[in-house]
């Protein structure tokens, strides 16, 4: 009289399923050809063959001869470690196969004929796929043009996640059996396995930012992500970002307890401020004071990455490649990777959260662009960088870090659901460093692009616990281009006596003001010493480039790592394996 919910919510599915696929020659779950086949040799045998032949049925042939003999053997191999839940006849492509479904894989190989001893005339080939891979099933029904309900039920079809190196596809497996009935119960036994999954997501929030790259993002969503969430039955909260903040402000302000993650349709700039808004609602919701020095709670809810812009740094490093669909198959499959987190703080002042910043070179190249958006993307970024290598002068800056062999490792508080470390603050365990700097990099993960294919920050990882410290000395244009250059090969970029990495946990850097000079005036400026004369802001503000964003600070900036702060949906790649990224990285 009454039925499990979960049983109830599979016969829901069923009944509701409207996106079943359309086909357009008919279908039959025999096979026409190997029946005329069987019919042929049937003649050529004796009559007393043929008499006993005639005392046994068709389906008896097929239930206990073809299944009992040879399926023995596979049973055993496929099922000795899962019980059998169903079985059935489908047609697979031109051939009838048998199907078994157990609550880990789905089992299928092919009916073949027999001979006059009862002995199958090919070995059979046994095929599977493992239901974790798997990730939808649909009604098959064929409709005539116009028809958006009912329609010839022709089967069902299972939908899974293939890989091929870092890159994931969706692939679609058709059985096909027009009995309603027999359909029926393979789709709510299917459902209800798949909804056993806890960490795929059912319902997710999705921020499009459409000027992102080539205002290609939505387009992206909507040709090869929206389908693929349907088809995982994920419902999509979908809002296009009108201005920069647009997503900061709906991730402060809104209800996300209804949601099972994030997701961000954009470059770079889209995804740190995505992933800023998810860990300041969480510092809110924990009563985090952000204007003060304070250990930041992780973000309750995964992070999704869809690249769409013109770097990508942060999706190649979490998928290890810049593919819409393998980041769209990440989130659906409800793959998980913890990832470090760094704090941008002033004066004890929270900035901003985010991965990666630089000063110098990289942070004037950024504002240098910033002023010229009216050129297009590539065209802007290509004369920053010119330009900025024309002017190139040195920042004179006092440098402090923490190097992490000084730091005690931080343990998680499952209760709290943050971070716990000793107090290392301490003045006597800073090491200092002072003089003239053309760039300076603070990175928590790698930052792969195909502009650095080791990474930026070769030496760190997704979450190793430790931010990445590269500072290029002053020294001259040439030099500092072979540097810039190296990113590009295998050679090691940082085997410059100018370049110095460090290992490091926390970093404050320091501008010490010793002269002015404005950005607008030394575009035009003729000759300087570039080894002697320091760039100094006349307005007093320094720019950075945090994670493609333009921050400018009044004076010294701070930056903490956060072990594991936020999650995202991906997995741990070292290194990316498509070539042909175009990324501006530096």
């Amino acid at each position: 009289m009454f039925e499990s919910p979960l049983k109830s919510n599979a016969r829901n599915a069923w009944s509701e399923s409207q996106e079943e696929l359309s086909e357009t020659e008919p279908v039959s779950p025999v096979s026409k050809g190997n029946r005329g086949k069987k019919k042929k040799k049937r003649r050529q045998q004796p009559q007393q063959q043929k008499t006993e032949k005639r005392s046994v049925s068709a389906p008896q042939l097929c239930a206990e001869e073809s299944f009992d003999r040879e399926d023995e053997q596979s049973e055993k191999r496929y099922t000795d470690y899962d019980e059998p839940i169903v079985r059935g006849i489908f047609q697979i492509g031109k051939k009838s196969h048998d199907v078994l479904l157990t609550s880990m894989r789905v089992t299928w190989s092919p009916i073949q004929p027999e001979t006059p001893t009862g002995q199958s005339e090919t070995l059979r080939r046994t095929e599977y796929v493992e239901l974790k891979d798997v990730f939808g099933v649909k009604v098959k029904r064929r409709r005539s043009a116009g028809q958006e309900t009912g329609g010839t039920l022709l089967g069902i079809t299972l939908f899974h996640c293939k890989k091929k190196g870092p890159k994931l596809k969706d692939h679609a497996i058709h059985f096909n059996n027009m009995s309603v009935d027999h359909c029926e119960i393979w789709f709510k036994k299917l459902k209800e396995i798949l909804s056993g999954f806890q960490n795929r997501p059912k319902s997710l929030k999705v921020f499009v930012n459409p000027a992102s790259h080539k205002k290609e993002a939505y387009q992206i969503y909507r040709d090869d992500v929206a389908p693929l969430f349907q088809l995982a039955d994920i419902k999509a909260d979908v809002t296009i970002t009108e201005r920069k903040g647009h997503a900061l402000s709906v991730l402060k302000e809104s209800n996300l307890d209804g949601y099972d993650g994030v997701v961000v349709v954009g470059g770079d700039g889209s995804v740190a401020e995505v992933a800023h808004g998810l860990l300041l609602r969480a510092q809110m919701d924990a009563g985090r004071d952000t204007d003060s020095m304070f250990t930041p709670v992780r973000a309750t809810l995964p992070l999704g990455l869809i690249p769409a812009g013109s770097t990508d740094v942060v999706a190649c490093s979490v998928h290890g490649i810049r593919h819409p669909v393998t980041a769209a198959m990440h989130i659906i499959m409800g793959h998980h990777q913890e990832v470090d987190v760094c704090s941008f703080s002033c004066l004890g002042r929270l900035l901003r959260f985010g991965f990666s910043a630089m000063f110098g070179f990289g942070g004037r190249t950024l504002a240098l662009a910033e002023r010229h958006r009216w050129m297009p993307p590539g065209q802007r970024r290509e004369f920053a960088v010119i330009k900025t290598l024309a002017n190139l002068k040195p920042e004179d800056c006092e440098l402090s870090y923490l190097p992490v062999k000084k730091v005690q490792t931080e343990t998680l508080d499952p209760v709290k659901n943050e971070y716990l470390k000793d107090d290392m603050e301490e003045e006597e365990s800073w090491t200092t460093t002072r003089g003239l700097f053309l760039n300076v990099s603070i990175m928590a993960i790698p930052c792969l692009c195909s502009m650095a294919p080791r990474g930026l920050a070769p030496n760190t990882r997704l979450n190793n616990g430790s931010m990445a410290l590269i500072a290029a000395g002053n020294t001259s244009r040439a030099e500092f281009i072979k540097h810039l250059k190296r990113y590009n090969s295998v050679n090691n970029q940082f085997s410059f006596s100018f370049v110095e990495t460090q290992t490091v946990w926390a970093v404050r850097l320091r501008p010490r003001s010793q002269s002015s000079w404005s950005d607008d005036i030394a575009e035009d400026n003729g000759e300087y010493d570039s080894k002697n004369t320091p760039i100094i802001s006349s307005e007093g503000a320094y720019p950075w480039n945090i994670d493609g964003d333009l921050l400018e600070v009044p004076s010294e900036l701070l930056i903490r790592l956060h072990p594991q702060l936020l999650t995202l949906f991906g997995v741990d790649i070292e290194e990316a394996e498509e070539a042909h990224i175009k990324c501006s990285c530096i």
